[in-house]
Formats: structure tokens, C-alpha cells, sequence
């Protein structure tokens, strides 16, 4: 029988599949986004020394990719959430970001943030962060107001209260 556990592995930059799933996910950014908002990190940006990215798997199939960029001692953003289509439905995006914000905490961060598109493609994202307990914010960082960008925040010591975070 095909095992079908989902596990959040460290992601290897150089296997075929987890590039595969990486461009798959910046073509849908990019394709489902107004040009110039669309904020997603391809391999080189993925492969910078601030950023930490996980793959999803199920049996022996990359089905998911997550990522989380440092921005400073105390704050951290949410990069490549992606689900591939086969896999959607299936908890995959909900084990990443409880796999993210865990990280997150580990490393001492205290607020994570995230950018997502406004437009309907994104409502399930959306949807997800909120259950996770991330509210809407003002752009932070580098991020100037943009209608097809919501932006998000988390205040993990909340997160905790609350108990937005599941183990797994």
C-alpha cells in the first residue's frame, strides 16, 4: 500500500522534482497576478542564505513547497506556499504553514507576515492564513500598497493562545 502521510522535509534545491514544483508555482503566481505584483521567490531567490524552504511530500510524490524568509531578529514572511493541483484538498498547505510557523517560533521569531493576491485565485489562500489566526496589515518591508497584493500578519505568541497551530 502507497504511503500517504504527508511529511515537511528540507528542501533540495537541486532534486528535478522540487524545481519542477518551484516553476510550477512561479508560472501560476505569475499567470493568476496583474505583471509587477506578483511577489513570488524562484530558485535563486529561494537559494538565498535568509530563507529556509520545505517540500511537502506524500509516499514519494513532491506535492507542496513552503518557505520562510528572515527579516530581522524578531519577524519572519511566509514565501512559496504551493500546493500542487493533484494534491490540493488534502491538508498539504494547512501541515506547510503549521510546519512554517513552528519553524518560525523555534528561531525565536515573533511576528510573521505575508503578501498574497487580491484576486479570486488567492481566496483559499486567504481563507487559510485567517484560520491560522493572520490578520490583515499594511505593506511591511519592501512592499508599497498594491490593490492586487493582501497582506497579512501573525503574532506567533498569539498564535499560540489562540491555538492556531496543530501538531501533526
Amino acid at each position: 500500500m502507497k504511503d500517504v502521510r504527508i511529511r515537511i522535509l528540507q528542501a533540495d534545491l537541486d532534486d528535478p522534482r522540487i524545481v519542477e514544483l518551484i516553476e510550477n508555482h512561479v508560472v501560476a503566481a505569475r499567470g493568476q497576478t496583474a505583471p509587477g505584483s506578483a511577489h513570488a521567490l524562484d530558485l535563486s531567490g529561494l537559494r538565498s542564505s535568509d530563507v529556509s524552504v520545505w517540500v511537502a511530500n506524500r509516499g514519494e510524490d513532491v506535492v507542496g513547497t513552503g518557505a520562510l524568509k528572515r527579516l530581522s531578529e524578531v519577524e519572519g514572511e511566509v514565501k512559496s506556499m504551493y500546493t500542487s493541483p493533484s494534491a490540493r484538498r488534502l491538508g498539504v498547505a494547512r501541515i506547510m504553514l503549521d510546519h512554517i510557523i513552528d519553524a518560525a517560533r523555534n528561531e525565536g521569531l515573533r511576528r510573521l507576515n505575508l503578501e498574497t493576491g487580491s484576486w479570486p485565485y488567492f481566496d483559499p489562500a486567504r481563507a487559510l492564513y485567517a484560520a491560522f489566526g493572520f490578520v490583515e496589515c499594511d505593506p511591511f518591508g519592501e512592499y508599497r500598497e498594491d490593490p492586487n497584493s493582501v497582506f497579512m500578519t501573525l503574532n506567533i505568541e498569539d498564535s499560540l493562545a489562540r491555538g492556531s497551530s496543530r501538531s501533526h
